[in-house]
C-alpha cells in the first residue's frame, strides 16, 4: 500500500500530528501497537492522574470543554478523550499493527513493514513517545531473588507488593508519587533520591502549570537554550494532579515517615549502597524552585497583578534529617523502578540514530530526510511531551514534512495563528486574571 506519510503511534502526539496533516492535505496512516492511547491502557497505575490541568488539554481542532477545568483527568478520562478526537478528527488510524521495521529504500521512500502488511512512504513520523523503555540502572541484576522488582510501568497498586519494607528508586512524579501510595498502604517506604525538580503545586492562587504558561517558561525553545540535551534529562516535576491540588514534594514525603537515601550506586550479596551528597541535591532543588517563584512575583509585579493573586507565600526549605548511605538487602522486600524511560525504536532504520544510539533529529527534523520525531521531551518547546505541547509542534513540523513530500523549502513562517506571540500571551494572562471570580 502506497501513502504520502506513516505516523508511528496511535496517542497524542500521533493524532496531532494526523490532524494537521489531514489539513495541508497529505494522504497518511497512523499505526499503532494496540488501541488509541495504549500505553495509557496498559501502562499505568491505577491513580495516576495527569499532572497538568484540564484546561491544558489542547490539541489541533480541540480542545477541554468540561466542567472541571482546573482538575486533572484520571487514566480513563484521558483514554476517553482520545478516543472522542480521534473520532472527531477522523484520523485514519490502523489498530493492532506493530510496527516490525522502516527503511530506507534506494529511491529514497520507505518501506513500513507490520504485522498488517506493508506500506511505501515519502515519510514517517515517530510519534511513538518517550515512554517505552524502563531504563534500569546497571546494578538491578545485583539484587537477589527474594527482593521482588517492577517498573513505574509495571507497577498498578500496592496490593502487588509483598509485606514488607519498599524501596522506590527515583525521586521524580512518578517516583513521588508511588512512595506517597505505598507509604499510604502502611509499608515502610524508603525513597533513593537524584536529581529533581520541586515545586508547589499551586502558587498565589494559581496551579503552577498556570503561571509557567503565563510567563512564557513552556514555550521556550529548543533552539534558545545554553545546552538543550542538558535539558531534555532534565527529570519531570515532582507533582501530583489530585482532586485536593495538595502538593508533593519530598518534604511532604519526609513528614509521612519515607526515609530519604541518595543515589542507588552498588549492591552487594548483603549491602544496597547509595551516594552521598544528597544535601546538596535537595538544596538546589530548593534554590531552583525559588528563583521560578521569584519570576513569577516578578511577573505578578510588572503587570500589577497583586490585587488579583494571592500573596507570595512560598514553602519552607525541604529538612532532610539524618540520610544513610548503605541499608541492608534484608531489609528491603521489594523495589519499584521510577528511573525514567528511553525511546525503544529496534524497527527504525539504523541509519537514523547517532552514534550514542538515539534518533539524531533537529528539533524534530531527522537527519536522516523523511524522518521526523513528534512527543520526545523538550522537543521544540519546553511543553513539547505535554498533550498541550504536541499540537504547537505538530503545526511546526508540517511543514518540513510537506516540503520533503512534494519538493521544496520549508520557512516556520507559516506559524501565524497557530502560536501565540509572547506580547499577545501576556495580555491573554492579564485578561484571564482580571475576569478571575
Amino acid at each position: 500500500m502506497r501513502t504520502d506519510v506513516v505516523v508511528v503511534g496511535g496517542g497524542q502526539a500521533g493524532l496531532a500530528m494526523s490532524r494537521v496533516l489531514s489539513t495541508a492535505g497529505l494522504d497518511h496512516v497512523v499505526l499503532d501497537r494496540g488501541e488509541v492511547a495504549q500505553s495509557w491502557r496498559s501502562e499505568r497505575w491505577d491513580t495516576l492522574r495527569l499532572l497538568t490541568p484540564n484546561w491544558m488539554t489542547r490539541l489541533p481542532g480541540w480542545r477541554y470543554d468540561g466542567d472541571d477545568p482546573d482538575g486533572y483527568m484520571n487514566c480513563a478520562e484521558v483514554i476517553a478523550m482520545l478516543q472522542r478526537y480521534r473520532e472527531h478528527i477522523c484520523a485514519p488510524l490502523l489498530t493492532h499493527a506493530p510496527v516490525q521495521r522502516v527503511t530506507l529504500r534506494a529511491d529514497g521512500a520507505f518501506d513500513v513493514g507490520t504485522d498488517s502488511g506493508s506500506w511505501q512512504a515519502s515519510a514517517v513520523v515517530v510519534a511513538s513517545g518517550a515512554c517505552s523503555d524502563p531504563h534500569l540502572p546497571a546494578c538491578a541484576i545485583d539484587l537477589p531473588p527474594s527482593i521482588v522488582q517492577m517498573t513505574a510501568t509495571e507497577y498498578r497498586n500496592p496490593q502487588q507488593l509483598p509485606d514488607g519494607p519498599v524501596l522506590v528508586v527515583g525521586a521524580s512524579a512518578s517516583g513521588v508519587q508511588i512512595a506517597d501510595e505505598v507509604r499510604g498502604s502502611g509499608r515502610e517506604v524508603t525513597i533513593a533520591i537524584g536529581e529533581h525538580v520541586r515545586v508547589p503545586r499551586t502558587y498565589r492562587g494559581r496551579d503552577i502549570h498556570w503561571w509557567m504558561d503565563a510567563i512564557g517558561l513552556l514555550d521556550e525553545r529548543h533552539d534558545g537554550v545554553d545546552d538543550i540535551e542538558r535539558a531534555r534529562r532534565v527529570a519531570s516535576l515532582q507533582l501530583i494532579g489530585s482532586p485536593q491540588r495538595r502538593d508533593l514534594d519530598l518534604q511532604a514525603l519526609l513528614c509521612a515517615g519515607v526515609r530519604p537515601v541518595g543515589k542507588l550506586m552498588r549492591v552487594s550479596s548483603t549491602i544496597m549502597q547509595f551516594s552521598g551528597g544528597v544535601g546538596h541535591l535537595v538544596a538546589n532543588a530548593d534554590l531552583k524552585m525559588h528563583r521560578l517563584l521569584e519570576r513569577i512575583d516578578d511577573h505578578v509585579d510588572q503587570h500589577d497583578l497583586g490585587d488579583v493573586v494571592g500573596p507570595p507565600a512560598r514553602p519552607g526549605r525541604t529538612h532532610l534529617g539524618h540520610v544513610p548511605t548503605d541499608v541492608s538487602v534484608s531489609a528491603i522486600r521489594s523495589v519499584v523502578w521510577a528511573t525514567g524511560y528511553r525511546p525503544r525504536l529496534p524497527w527504525l532504520d539504523r541509519r537514523a540514530f547517532d552514534r550514542r544510539g538515539r534518533i539524531d533529529h533537529d528539533g524534530g527534523v531527522g537527519s536522516m530526510p523523511g524522518v521526523f520525531v513528534l512527543g520526545l521531551p523538550f522537543l521544540r518547546r519546553r511543553k513539547s511531551n505535554f498533550i498541550d505541547g504536541v499540537g504547537p509542534d505538530a503545526h511546526e513540523l508540517v511543514g518540513h514534512v510537506v516540503a520533503h513530500v512534494r519538493g521544496g523549502t520549508h520557512r516556520d513562517a507559516a506559524l501565524s495563528g497557530v502560536e501565540r506571540p509572547a506580547e499577545q500571551r501576556r495580555a491573554d494572562t492579564l485578561d484571564c486574571l482580571h475576569e478571575w471570580p
